[in-house]
């Protein structure tokens, strides 16, 4: 090759754009501005729905004799997966730490339900609001196989209200909805009988 013609080839190479900083740090301020944004307008949802549902009452507290324990096993490890209206499994229920999702330590017993929650508010389901219990797949926020879920349906002040829960050992769930049951049955004709 000539001298002339390496003069043309370096003349057709040209060197690597430079990076614009101000415009990518300004991409990512933007971005990070706009996820603060929507993480903020999420909780502030979720401080408006426990607003509109100011209307719950307190959770009921465990009573100083809370009776025998019904199941062979006193309690029940699993997860507590939240509360909905009944028959509204999209519903969620936030007022008093009802949507907090946590571990939870049930304990059914002649008084009813004790739900024990660490890191959240504890409630008890007296044996006299207790209306129902079924094996689902679903609660707000959380979807499972059929029949993996465990759902209370209990009233709470004038509103009826589905817990899901799950075990660590699945194979609980049956039992629990047997006794669950047959207790509200047995309270029932109780009732009817006086």
């Amino acid at each position: 090759m000539t001298p002339l013609h390496l003069t043309y080839l370096a003349a057709d190479q040209k060197s690597a754009e430079v990076t614009d900083w101000a415009a990518r740090v300004g991409w990512l301020v933007g971005l990070a501005l706009f996820v603060a944004l929507i993480y903020w307008l999420m909780r502030e949802g979720w401080k408006w729905r426990g607003t509109l549902q100011g209307d719950l009452p307190e959770l009921p507290t465990v009573p100083d004799e809370p009776g025998a324990a019904k199941l062979a096993v006193l309690s029940m490890s699993g997860r507590y997966h939240g509360s909905t209206t009944a028959g509204q499994w999209l519903d969620r229920i936030v007022a008093h730490g009802l949507g907090t999702r946590s571990r939870v330590e049930l304990t059914l017993t002649d008084a009813g339900l004790d739900v024990v929650r660490p890191g959240a508010t504890d409630f008890f389901v007296p044996l006299a609001a207790l209306r129902e219990a079924r094996l689902d797949k679903g609660i707000a926020g959380k979807v499972l196989t059929e029949g993996g879920l465990l759902v209370v349906t209990w009233a709470h002040g004038e509103r009826l209200l589905d817990s899901g829960f799950r075990s660590d050992h699945a194979a609980e769930h049956n039992e629990w909805v047997d006794v669950i049951n047959s207790m509200i049955e047995a309270t029932s004709t109780e009732g009817a009988e006086r």
